[in-house]
């Protein structure tokens, strides 16, 4: 019996499942102050012996296990989560082998496990939500490195008519602070899900998510592009975005999953919801081997 929890900055998902990655039990609560949450995961976990728990966090945090604040969540825009020492206060109550990862990398991991990037040993996982994350997995192996990818932060073009100055706290205008949920909120005043009939809402969204996707194809080559996230369930937008990196790579990569298979190339999770939480299962999993 494993424990898994998907923290993300709005709410966390907390399972009980086993190595195949199948969930047997889950609960969401909303993301509030450290104190609050975590009441509501130890809650969780508490009638079930678990053997090992996975974590995947928003972040940042630090992964490297030879750091003193290995397993905290570190300079996230989120005040009251700076600094958090997450894996130590789920030690606290569950004295088990820990797994920890990124959101976006655990999901990556569950899609690549049990989704749709099964079977092979490259993927990039990208959630478009409250904020945007990315995670990888290259050759078999989660893409870490200084710390982990940060990828929903690399910088983007401008569109040429696009005055909007962007609301990421560090970058201003960087990918998260130009197309998240919160940034298409401020700049359209209304929630992506009261814009479904806005062309040009999703025609912007698309040119900034597909100019990144297009620097990963090129950085990453990965051999699935799996895009997930609230602002993703808006139908009408991958189309957009396929169409877009098919023009912006301008048939400089010559493969056929992008010249002539895109729709099975950029797709959206295969576990739907539960990417993110399948791949805490996953580390939790890896923890005890």
């Amino acid at each position: 019996m494993l424990g898994a929890i998907e923290a993300g900055g709005t709410k966390f998902v907390c399972a009980i499942g086993d190595e195949q990655g199948n969930i047997h039990e889950r609960a969401v609560f909303p993301t509030t102050a450290p104190e609050e949450t975590m009441a509501h995961v130890i809650d969780f976990f508490r009638p079930h012996n678990v053997e090992a728990i996975g974590i995947g966090s928003f972040g940042p945090v630090d992964l490297r296990p030879d750091s003193p604040t290995y397993g905290y969540i570190t300079s996230t825009p989120k005040q009251a989560w700076r600094n958090f020492d997450f894996v130590g206060a789920i030690k606290q109550h569950f004295p088990v082998p820990i797994g920890f990862d990124t959101d976006v990398n655990a999901a990556a991991l569950g899609e690549q496990r049990w989704g749709a990037a099964r079977g092979l040993d490259s993927c990039l996982y990208m959630t478009v939500g409250t904020g945007i994350g990315v995670g990888a997995i290259v050759e078999g192996r989660l893409l870490h490195g200084l710390l982990h990818p940060e990828m929903g932060h690399m910088l983007v073009r401008r569109h040429p008519d696009d005055a909007f100055a962007g609301i990421c706290p560090y970058h201003g205008d960087c990918l998260e602070g130009m197309a998240s949920g919160p940034a298409i909120e401020r700049r359209w005043g209304k929630k992506g899900a009261e814009l479904a009939d806005r062309h040009e809402v999703w025609e912007l969204e698309a040119f900034y998510l597909a100019q990144a996707i297009t620097n990963y194809i090129l950085i990453l080559s990965p051999k699935k592009v799996i895009t997930g996230g609230g602002v993703m369930k808006q139908t009408h937008v991958l189309p957009l975005v396929r169409r877009h990196v098919q023009e912006l790579l301008g048939g400089y990569i010559q493969h056929e999953a992008i010249l002539e298979k895109i729709d099975e190339y950029i797709v959206l999770p295969g576990l739907g919801d539960n990417a993110g939480v399948a791949g805490a299962l996953a580390l939790a999993a890896r923890a005890i081997e």
